[in-house]
């Protein structure tokens, strides 16, 4: 059996095991004066038989889930694939995908690279803001200690008073401090993230086209 068709087989399972169990009549009760099952309507002994039927049937189903659901992990572990970012067994490809899109157990919690991703940019973006802000207002005070120094209605300016606002300017100017050049990062890291998921959603399909199992 390939793995596609076991993996179809497994969720069949699952929806059927779970529709009988919904369905199940495993308890009733009658009246000690009557011969029949209150709601069912059937003899005592027709309602053991039909319970224990229908109870074998889903231990039954659930044992070839499990059986099933075993083969599949066993060729997970024992199948490779190869990215662009290294090989993996079939099994942790799937976990890496599963990370990567905020599924399993830690869900969002994992996604570590989309999480980097956004502080790299919330912090870029705040400090552009930032600075953006602290230069205007330096300007601003530079102006009024220009107008200070000169008089408004100065025509001549004259270059040696000027030259404490333009050190003044120098000194407290405000610069972005970006060692890893934050806005290159976040592209990266999302190129890492949309070609390891194109990747592994291919070379997972074509695994499971591909290799069988026994069970």
């Amino acid at each position: 059996m390939l793995v596609t068709q076991a993996l179809d087989e497994r969720d069949l399972l699952v929806k059927k095991i779970n529709d009988k169990i919904n369905n199940i009549k495993l308890v009733d009760f009658k009246k000690r004066n009557e011969e029949k099952i209150s709601e069912q309507r059937i003899t005592p002994e027709e309602f053991a038989k039909n319970a224990a039927s229908a109870y074998q049937q889903i231990i039954d189903l659930i044992d070839r889930y499990q059986r099933l659901d075993a083969a599949i992990v066993a060729s997970n572990a024992a199948n490779w694939i190869e990215t662009s970012y290294g090989k993996f067994t079939l099994a942790g490809a799937i976990a890496l995908r599963n990370r990567l899109k905020g599924k399993g157990i830690y869900l969002g919690d994992a996604q570590f690279e989309e999480r980097l991703k956004t502080r790299f940019d919330l912090q870029r973006k705040a400090s552009l803001i930032k600075t953006e802000q602290n230069n205007k207002s330096l300007e601003a005070q530079a102006e009024n200690m220009r107008l200070s120094i000169l008089g408004k209605d100065a025509k001549v300016k004259e270059a040696k008073p000027l030259e404490v606002v333009d050190a003044y300017i120098r000194e407290n100017t405000t610069e972005v401090i970006d060692p890893l050049d934050a806005e290159k990062k976040v592209q990266e890291i999302q190129e890492k993230i949309d070609t390891l998921l194109k990747e592994l959603d291919t070379q997972i399909k074509v695994s499971n086209a591909t290799h069988t199992i026994e069970f």
